[in-house]
């Protein structure tokens, strides 16, 4: 793995993002980094984010050959540097080329959406672990998984460049030869996927989420950085149950061949003449039966035609596998992988359920904002009819603030019976005052509404005080290791680990 001064100079002319040279470097770099803690001798260092220049000085005392910023810093006029008009894109394109990119040998497929993205990943990932004798890597939100013994906890749902190019090339060394991601928005906002082009890009769906002073300012610039996808993949699959699908669809006919465009959607939905594919389901609490039929010529040369049996419960969820099976059938999967694929697949923190004998029936989502809660509440309500649906959720500090009048919306449109609001990663907020933000947008006529900031605590008081024909639904970290509070990652056991702490103590 190397880049030389001179590769790394035509890369950025190329792109046009070079401004100016400062110095030459006759050397190749032997590593880039971001880190000033990572550099070495040789190292191509990038100044890009929160950058302070301390940093440039420290990654200098530690060996920095050069490095790559958006201006000059006299602290760095002791080694040659490029200046560029964009720090992250210029990092995207260098770390490929470093990394011998490893894009290139690596069928991607990639998925976004506001809802769903984690799940269909694990979908896919499982079909095609199948497919490929085990030779898939994923990078989801909640794992990266680069080879047979190389997994390990994602901090993002897509990583920076750097590293993203870094676990490409770990995967092919791994003889990974198919890639499932999921792409976010803040991907394409912040550059991390420039340049990079997918197979197969999956559209699942919009809504508003990730608005703030943090990510998006409106929902303009929201669904913009969405569409970035379909403008980055060769074949494109998108819902036709979508928000703003006429603006999904008609971005995609503007870059793309009817031939390499791909529309799923129910039995029942809207633009039924578009479908090239369609489904219909039959969900309980413990698994969905799925009956998949192709449209037209093309879908039926890709053998998704059938019955599956779906092992994640929730009827929102027979959407996903319809657009797996797409890509999955893109891939060249055999029809018997998509079916023991779909029949086998587990999603950590993704309705994972626990039944007690005298509290009914408990289950842990990582359900996270207006349309998976309002999804999840009418499933549950469909399926359990007679008790109350009780429900444990807080909302993050800081971040995605329209999420939270969003919840009292779900809240009040599907009827829950009992909300418990608690904290979930706070931050630099009191999670009361997030809570209260809640509670306003809730209809108090129709949900009683509990406080309790310690979220173990307001797990044990949701689950006591349920009866054997109610049903509990803890909401939104899923499986996450932490409490992000005051800017500490400050650890914790995890939601299911405390339902079934409690429902032990409880049923002594």
């Amino acid at each position: 793995m190397a880049i030389s001064w001179q590769k790394s100079i035509a890369l950025l002319k190329e792109h046009g993002l070079l401004m100016k040279i400062n110095g030459d470097v006759k050397n190749d770099f032997e590593a880039v980094t971001y880190d000033s803690r990572k550099v070495a001798t040789d190292t191509l260092f990038f100044a890009k984010g929160n950058f302070k220049v301390a940093f440039l000085t420290d990654a200098i005392m530690n060996g920095a050959r050069a490095y790559v910023a958006e201006r000059e810093y006299s602290e760095g006029n002791t080694i040659p540097s490029l200046i560029v008009t964009d720090v992250q894109k210029a990092m995207a394109l260098l770390a490929a080329e470093f990394y011998d990119n490893p894009q290139d040998k690596l069928f991607i497929i990639g998925f976004t959406g506001t809802k769903g993205k984690t799940t269909a990943a694990y979908f896919t990932h499982e079909i095609l672990q199948i497919a490929t004798a085990n030779h898939t890597a994923l990078f989801s939100t909640i794992d990266r998984i680069l080879g047979p013994k190389e997994q390990f906890k994602s901090d993002l749902s897509t990583p920076e460049s750097l590293d993203l190019f870094h676990d490409m090339h770990v995967a092919v060394k791994n003889k990974m030869t198919h890639l499932v991601m999921e792409v976010s928005s803040q991907a394409y906002k912040k550059n991390r996927v420039y340049n990079l082009k997918y197979d197969v890009g999956i559209f699942l769906n919009i809504s508003p989420d990730h608005i703030g002073p943090l990510e998006h300012p409106t929902f303009a610039d929201y669904l913009a950085h969405k569409l970035m996808l379909i403008d980055n993949s060769k074949k494109i699959i998108i819902n036709n149950e979508s928000e703003c699908f006429t603006d999904i669809y008609e971005r995609a006919k503007r870059t793309h061949e009817s031939k390499d465009i791909y529309i799923y959607g129910r039995d029942n939905s809207q633009n039924q003449q578009l479908l090239d594919l369609s489904f219909s389901g039959q969900a309980d609490l413990n698994m969905s039966k799925l009956i998949v039929t192709a449209k037209n010529n093309k879908v039926k040369e890709l053998a998704v035609s059938g019955q599956y049996r779906l092992n994640v419960p929730g009827d929102y969820n027979e959407s996903n596998a319809a657009s797996v099976l797409l890509a999955t059938g893109l891939a060249k999967a055999p029809h018997q992988a998509m079916v023991n694929g779909l029949e086998q697949v587990r999603v950590p923190g993704r309705m994972e359920s626990f039944s007690s004998k005298k509290h009914g029936m408990i289950y842990v989502d990582y359900a996270h904002n207006y349309v998976s809660v309002k999804a999840l509440l009418h499933f549950l309500h469909t399926q359990h009819p007679q008790g109350r649906v009780i429900i444990v959720l807080g909302a993050p500090g800081n971040k995605g603030e329209s999420r939270r009048s969003g919840f009292g919306q779900a809240f009040t449109e599907e009827k829950a019976d009992v909300i418990w609001l608690t904290a979930d990663d706070p931050q630099y907020e009191d999670p009361q005052i997030i809570a209260n933000e809640i509670a306003e947008a809730t209809d108090l006529n129709v949900v009683t509404i509990n406080y309790e900031m310690d979220r173990p605590q307001a797990i044990f008081k949701a689950i006591s005080m349920s009866t054997a024909t109610d049903v509990v639904a803890v909401l939104g970290k899923g499986l996450d290791p932490y409490q992000k509070i005051n800017g500490v990652d400050t650890p914790y056991i995890g939601d299911m680990a405390v339902v079934k702490q409690v429902v032990k103590n409880l049923e002594k």
